[in-house]
């Protein structure tokens, strides 16, 4: 079993940046895919980063390229998610999520086992 708690959401005016933190418990040592996903509201659940937990291997989707980056801390068990210059259509909640493997498969939601709760990320004036 894998518990993973994220945190570092909130409301955040245009053109700020955020630190998401989703820290990890339990036998992680398993799984080496770590994901973030979000869904903005209306819309379904979409792939934002994942990374190899062992060599730190990382895939980011093509909206993410520049303004996001997914990073981990292996001494805290913590995977990390920094949005630069947010966007309104950022707004969304955003997951983290645990898999056995990292792979070409990793940005598809199929690949994970466990998830987190989700933070809210609001992006407003």
């Amino acid at each position: 079993q894998v518990q993973l708690v994220e945190s570092g959401g909130g409301l955040v005016e245009p053109g700020g940046s955020l630190t998401l933190s989703c820290e990890s418990s339990g036998r992680t040592t398993d799984y080496d895919g770590a994901g973030w996903f979000r869904r903005p509201p209306g819309k379904e659940r979409e792939f934002v980063a994942a990374m190899s937990w062992s060599d730190g291997r990382t895939t980011v989707e093509d909206f993410a390229v520049g303004r996001f980056t997914i990073s981990r801390d292996i001494a805290k068990n913590t995977l990390f998610l920094r949005i630069d210059s947010l966007k309104s259509e950022d707004t969304a909640v955003y997951y983290c999520a645990r898999g056995k493997y990292y792979s070409t498969y990793s940005s598809n939601g199929g690949a994970y086992d466990y998830w987190g709760q989700g933070t809210q990320v609001t992006v407003s004036s």
